[in-house]
């Protein structure tokens, strides 16, 4: 009887990690790529979100708005080859854009060449009737956005409709974004003009584009204390799937070079304001990040 137990208790925990190990593998897609595992996607996404609908009291009125820029490349290369399908972050891209839109300030989207904003949809929360209906209103933008390119050379230096700049996260902001000659036009233009600089989870990594001449001294962020999705924990997920590779390489690390202080080990819901940069660890920061991103600038036009 002692044996049979046993044996019953040995296939179980065997058949128990046959069940992870198949969870755990990310799922091939039709163009090579890789999405993360069913197992990563049930500890690392929600059908839902916390999106609050916070009223403003006094909502802005004027013609300020809220310029995003959105990566339009898809797929990273891991360190072992393989490709990682990602793009922008749903979460981190629309709760903020709703806290802004009911604080009264209107969003454009741009992305480097006006080629479409790349999303993960497998992220998408499709329970949450806010993001869906905001989704819908801004999947036009998303598939037809205005070009950075163009704008810094034909509008930007005359430009007064923006208070501020808005990067979402998602692996995909590591792509293109952090050597981006436009991108460190816009960041430069846009911090010389006193707008707001806002990033959420791997967003701050498109701030590497400040980086003029590559000489930290120079760095407009140097000194600054942010939120971000830690380096340590994207090291962490191949194990669960959710990447089928370790990360290419550490936007965190490059940041702390440029001497940036990242104050969050976990990714989690920190949110953090340094001067006029407003950034966040993570999706489950996007809440706190959009009312963030929305009430500080509204504290400045109502000055």
């Amino acid at each position: 009887m002692k044996k049979k137990i046993l044996i019953g208790l040995v296939s179980i925990i065997v058949i128990t990690f046959i069940i992870l190990y198949i969870m755990s593998m990310p799922k091939s897609t039709k163009d090579g790529a890789y999405s993360p595992s069913p197992l990563a996607l049930m500890l690392a996404t929600s059908s839902t979100t916390d999106f609050d609908n916070t009223k403003f009291e006094n909502p802005y009125t004027g013609h300020k708005k809220v310029l995003m820029i959105c990566t339009e490349e898809r797929n990273m290369t891991m360190a072992n080859g393989k490709k990682f399908s990602t793009g922008n972050h749903p979460v981190e891209m629309l709760l903020p854009v709703l806290h802004l839109r009911n604080a009264g300030f209107e969003v454009d989207v741009m992305t480097p060449t006006g080629k479409p904003a790349v999303i993960e949809m497998w992220a998408m929360p499709e329970k949450d009737e806010n993001v869906q209906v905001i989704y819908s209103e801004f999947k036009s933008k998303f598939e037809n956005p205005k070009s950075l390119s163009s704008f810094v050379k034909n509008s930007m230096v005359d430009a007064s409709d923006y208070i501020a700049v808005f990067i979402p996260g998602g692996h995909g902001a590591m792509l293109g974004l952090p050597e981006n000659n436009d991108l460190n036009k816009l960041i430069h233009w846009s911090h010389n003009n006193d707008l707001f600089m806002l990033a959420i989870c791997h967003g701050p990594a498109a701030l590497l584009a400040a980086n003029y001449d590559n000489d930290a001294k120079s760095f407009i962020y140097k000194d600054y204390e942010i939120a971000a999705f830690p380096d340590a924990v994207d090291e962490q997920t191949p194990m669960i799937g959710y990447m089928p590779g370790d990360i290419p390489w550490k936007f965190g690390e490059k940041l702390n070079d440029l001497g940036v202080k990242i104050i969050n080990e976990e990714a989690d819901a920190t949110c953090h304001v340094d001067r006029k940069l407003i950034t966040g660890a993570s999706p489950e920061a996007a809440n706190n990040f959009g009312k963030l991103a929305a009430t500080e600038p509204l504290k400045e036009v109502h000055k």
